[in-house]
């Protein structure tokens, strides 16, 4: 997971490091610091530790006029093979803070940006609070997951999501935002939207089962809310399971599909899922073939993807985006259809379906389809960014093609496009 400093996608203004004592470091790859591998020289990096650090490296940034972003695991990230001409902060701040729950039977965990997002599942696996075990695997860090609205699995972090402290660009100290202000949807929220600044914690209320574990003897998680994890433990959606089931089973899922960050898995060099599965209305889905999986989902959920049917001849980064403001302009005006269903669909099943296979790769190109799942683009060795994203982009193609839906990407994407 990566998060962007600033409303342009990361771009901001640099800074030296020098009013907090820290020394920066010059022409580290970009490939260093994400797990795609990708992404050409860094003109300046410097990294915080401490919460304060952060906030002054961050004033530093808004006061010196040049450009800046921030990084934390960089597993949600596509940047070009130019580099960054700018300042890189990276944000390895680290604690845990457990503070007593609003209701009976329930905690609060105050977390720092820099912690590892799985590392802070493990710990809450391990002291028995339930409410992020199926969120197991996930790389990066703590600090993106409200800006992607991370999820899996039948979880996302909006379920339990409190607030965090954000830190606005120009302002001299954090502020504190509640999850609503945040407007989480699928896969984004106002920080992914353009809201500039820097997510400096988030606070997260679980539910303690330690007088559970009194009467039951085990800590159980949250109901299974997703077919593919009750099949994987032999339970029924809606059984509670104990956690460390849950947590063992989600990472054996994720490990098949080379989800999971491994040295020895070539499949894991990726960004994760690279695209968001689109969310159509159901007079769009009922065009499909009969076997395309369909989910509904609430009215109000924000369409990350958006079937053309209408395309001209552009781009498809283009098309979706000036269909984008089509469609809001005319909700705004007229609210056509107010009611009607959405559906979401399986991007891995689109990009099967229009005839790229595990594995596919562009001849002569580096880059390929992961073995395990279409929906991770991979980094087979060497691959450049620009590898990368005609990769990509021939994906986008196809599916638009074959159905009329214009699949949106998931990374981030710096001196990329697609």
């Amino acid at each position: 997971m990566s998060e962007p400093g600033t409303s342009d996608g990361g771009a901001g203004r640099a800074v030296d490091g020098a009013a907090a004592g820290i020394a920066a470091q010059h022409d580290v790859p970009f490939s260093d610091l994400t797990t795609l591998r990708v992404g050409g020289p860094i003109d300046r990096l410097v990294t915080a530790t401490r919460q304060r650090e952060l906030v002054d490296l961050v004033r530093e940034a808004d006061a010196s006029g040049g450009r800046w972003m921030v990084v934390g695991g960089g597993s949600n990230l596509l940047v070009g093979d130019d580099g960054f001409a700018g300042t890189v902060i990276r944000i390895a701040t680290r604690g845990i803070e457990v503070l007593p729950g609003a209701q009976p039977g329930s905690v609060h965990l105050r977390v720092q940006a820099g912690e590892v997002w799985d590392e802070l599942v493990a710990f809450t696996v391990e002291r028995g609070f339930s409410g992020l075990e199926a969120l197991s695997g996930i790389p990066g860090s703590v600090g993106a997951a409200p800006v992607q609205n991370i999820g899996a699995y039948g979880q996302e972090l909006s379920d339990v999501l409190i607030g965090i402290e954000f830190l606005d660009e120009g302002a001299d100290r954090p502020r504190r935002m509640s999850a609503d202000e945040l407007e989480l949807g699928y896969r984004t929220s106002v920080l992914k939207q353009g809201l500039a600044g820097v997510v400096v914690s988030i606070e997260v209320a679980l539910h303690d089962t330690t007088a559970e574990r009194e009467v039951l003897g085990q800590a159980l998680g949250t109901p299974v809310a997703y077919a593919q994890l009750a099949g994987a433990l032999g339970v029924q959606l809606g059984d509670r399971v104990p956690i460390a089931d849950v947590r063992e089973a989600v990472l054996a899922l994720r490990s098949g599909k080379g989800m999971v960050l491994d040295p020895d898995d070539p499949d894991s060099v990726s960004a994760g899922s690279f695209f968001t599965n689109p969310i159509v209305s159901e007079r769009v889905a009922r065009t499909l073939p009969g076997d395309a999986p369909r989910w509904y989902v609430e009215p109000d959920e924000p369409d990350e993807v958006v079937p053309l049917a209408e395309l001209e001849a552009q781009s498809p980064l283009d098309a979706f985006l000036a269909h984008q403001a089509e469609v809001e302009a005319a909700e705004a005006h007229a609210h056509a259809d107010p009611g009607e269903p959405l559906v979401k669909l399986s991007a891995a099943w689109l990009i099967e379906h229009s005839g790229i296979r595990r594995g596919f790769a562009l001849p002569g190109s580096r880059a390929a389809i992961s073995s395990k799942h279409t929906l991770a683009v991979t980094n087979r060795g060497g691959a450049s960014a620009e590898e990368l994203a005609q990769l990509a982009r021939f994906v986008q193609g196809r599916v638009q093609a074959e159905f009329g839906i214009v699949l949106h990407p998931e990374p981030v994407l710096i001196g990329v496009e697609l």
